[in-house]
């Protein structure tokens, strides 16, 4: 672990070194015996080994989603890659291992794309407590993730001029603070005026104005926890709302699709968001845009006075390629 440097060509990160760290020594070593051989770690003990990580009951009471236990495996499976490029092993036998895809309403947000209409949105936003309706309206009016609203400072927001904007430069993952995910991620994205507004407000009433201050921080002045915001806020909230299949990355979707429905193009809303591609974006998003073909089309008005031509054709035209033209 300490030399891994990773397969991908943007290396591998000091936090994602410590989190892989953390996974073997909580998770991978708490399960294979102590001084046990590679060559004994085959793929139906690795199967075990997931289907461990799925028992409740195995992990304090603690019931892990789907996508906690595809990360858990990653070192894993990284581990025995290596094993492989040095010839201890002859194959990664948790290479094509079985993940668990279980439909509960968390998951959802990680695998279902479905946005919210103007009318939930605005009975979300009200029912939210006072202090974080900002931070949701935020989140629906620009499309950040959960991790780059988090690790937002206050300069990274312009709020004067003629174009008022937020810079999406880093993202706040799993405690630590990091680079976005991707280089298309690195976006400035417009806010409207009454979110200028709102946020001038919050500044001047915040206990943490200043440059290097977060956005919206926790009572101690730190960057939020996502997960104690989903528990004691958002949870809550869209239950009395009636929205239980709610979650962080909703609000994100929601954006995309208000701005399909403003005649945004793919290649807008693919650089609002920060995806890699317009198709990317058109794939994802294509099944909640509206199907009907619309009203007719209306041309130039140039182009529907049609031209006719007053001379007949025989006046010009030689009675021998007459002749021809009628064969």
């Amino acid at each position: 672990m300490e030399h891994y440097q990773g397969r991908g060509r943007r290396g591998f990160r000091d936090h994602t070194r410590e989190e892989y760290r953390r996974q073997l020594e909580q998770y991978v070593f708490r399960y294979f015996p102590n001084g046990a051989k590679l060559t004994e770690i085959t793929p139906s003990k690795v199967a075990g080994f997931v289907a461990w990580l799925c028992d409740p009951t195995k992990q304090n009471g603690r019931a892990l989603s789907d996508s906690t236990i595809r990360n858990i495996t990653k070192p894993l499976r990284a581990c025995l890659a290596s094993a492989v490029r040095e010839d201890l092993i002859r194959s990664n036998p948790a290479r094509d291992v079985d993940m668990p895809h279980r439909p509960t309403g968390e998951g959802s947000e990680d695998e279902e794309v479905r946005a919210l209409s103007r009318d939930e949105l605005a009975t979300l936003l009200e029912l939210f407590p006072d202090r974080w309706r900002l931070f949701f309206a935020l989140l629906a009016a620009t499309g950040l993730r959960i991790s780059e609203a988090v690790a937002l400072q206050w300069r990274h927001l312009e709020l004067d001029g003629p174009t008022p904007h937020v810079k999406v430069r880093r993202a706040f993952v799993k405690g630590s603070m990091g680079p976005l995910k991707s280089r298309y991620a690195r976006r400035e994205v417009p806010l409207d005026y009454p979110l200028v507004l709102a946020l001038r407000e919050h500044r001047e009433a915040t206990e943490w104005p200043q440059d290097d201050d977060p956005v919206f921080a926790a009572s101690n002045g730190a960057c939020l926890d996502a997960e104690n915001l989903r528990r004691r806020v958002l949870k809550p909230t869209r239950e009395e709302a009636c929205l239980e299949w709610v979650g962080f990355h909703t609000f994100r979707h929601t954006c995309a699709t208000l701005l399909f429905a403003e005649g945004r193009n793919a290649v807008q809303v693919q650089r609002w968001l920060g995806h890699h591609s317009a198709a990317f974006t058109l794939a994802t998003y294509v099944h909640l845009l509206d199907g009907d073909v619309g009203e007719p089309l209306n041309l130039p008005e140039s182009a529907n006075k049609m031209q006719t031509c007053s001379t007949p054709i025989h006046a010009t035209t030689p009675e021998s390629e007459r002749t021809d033209s009628l064969h």
